[in-house]
């Protein structure tokens, strides 16, 4: 087992063990609805990957003695749909005391709503949107907003002396809200947009958007959309040999980039709040440990949920095996500085927003490499 992980787990909750004789084989009960089918299968396997390491990790810990914690994952499809039929499951599941996901900003609201109003805590690994958070005193999340993101990546743009601007997004509430963000704050602080265009989810071909965007003649274009449509867009650009800087959303940061993209993603530039080189011993253990299992190196996407997991986890210990959904509610409002492989993480009360950091990157010689 990861001793570190362990150990920052039991420092994160401040418990002391005294309750946890009266619960022995007690078990305590989280949801996770997560696309398991469909086009974004892959999030949600990176997902449940994170999660069953982190899980067993805190079941052996001792952070919370007399009991253990069984996650139920549901598949979402990241279907709206399906995500409220999920979540009128769990709410009426009397044992489930929170529960995390969905992958989509849109999927996450549509449950929300639900856990807004009938009092169960929610903690998404990847909801961005600025909204998510303000359904409902329930919502968390531990991932930076597009409404910090984006004026972070204008004003880095900006100051490398781009003032001129193509955005492409994907046509989805999390694109819309990235693009927007982007924009507002890349104009405000004097850059120009010369076009704004959106692609239906499910999209690899740019050919046309790459075509109008070249005739702009923009001096960067920046991208709001994930890994797969972005190692996409770099090879087409090779192709009708584009030669203009691309930037983009921290979506786009994953191996996989620069496995479908090859050469064609090099010198691609993103922030991130994951890097799998990190020497801090609980990002390598957290990587070793997943590579060993599953055979390739995390994401942000697992690292987002490796965290996201243990937040809900150091919460539930703090509050002891009598945790209930409002203590565990009340509990995740009060995290500070929770010791993650994204870095330390805590949550404005009020709002329950994250405040975290983010790293420069950009891909080079087939690896991501930190902007000093």
């Amino acid at each position: 087992m990861m001793k570190s992980i362990a150990t920052g787990l039991i420092l994160a909750t401040g418990l002391g063990f005294a309750s946890g004789a009266q619960a022995e084989d007690k078990t305590i009960t989280l949801g996770y609805e997560l696309p398991l089918s469909g086009d974004r299968s892959q999030y949600g396997e990176t997902f449940r990957n994170s999660a069953e390491i982190m899980l067993e990790d805190f079941n052996a810990s001792g952070a919370l003695p007399g009991a253990k914690v069984q996650i139920l994952f549901e598949d979402s499809k990241n279907d709206p749909k399906e995500a409220r039929n999920i979540a009128r499951k769990f709410v009426d599941n009397a044992d489930i005391v929170g529960v995390l996901g969905d992958f989509s900003s849109t999927v996450s609201m549509a449950a929300g709503e639900i856990y807004g109003k009938e009092g169960m805590p929610q903690l998404s690994q990847t909801a961005s949107h600025p909204d998510y958070a303000k359904i409902s005193p329930w919502q968390f999340r531990n991932i930076t907003t597009q409404a910090y993101e984006g004026p972070y990546n204008a004003d880095w743009i900006l100051a490398d002396g781009l003032k001129t601007a193509s955005v492409v997004y994907i046509q989805n509430d999390w694109g819309i809200s990235a693009s927007e963000n982007f924009i507002t704050a890349y104009e405000d602080k004097g850059g120009k947009v010369l076009s704004s265009e959106a692609f239906n989810p499910g999209s690899r071909d740019f050919r046309s958007i790459l075509t109008k965007i070249k005739r702009n003649n923009p001096q960067v274009i920046y991208l709001a959309m994930f890994y797969e449509e972005g190692a996409a867009l770099a090879r087409q650009l090779q192709q009708l040999q584009i030669d203009i800087p691309v930037y983009g959303a921290s979506s786009l940061y994953s191996p996989k980039l620069i496995e479908l993209g090859g050469d064609a993603v090099n010198g691609m530039k993103l922030a991130t709040t994951f890097m799998p080189n990190n020497p801090a011993e609980n990002v390598q253990s957290f990587v070793t440990e997943y590579k060993t299992r599953f055979g390739e190196t995390p994401n942000m996407f697992a690292a987002q949920a490796y965290d996201a997991v243990g937040i809900m986890l150091a919460a539930i210990a703090k509050v002891g095996p009598d945790v209930t959904r409002e203590t565990l509610r009340d509990a995740l409002a009060q995290t500070t500085d929770y010791p993650g492989v994204t870095g330390a993480t805590s949550f404005d009360p009020e709002t329950r927003e994250p405040s975290k950091t983010l790293a420069k990157m950009v891909v080079k010689d087939g690896d991501f490499q930190v902007i000093e």
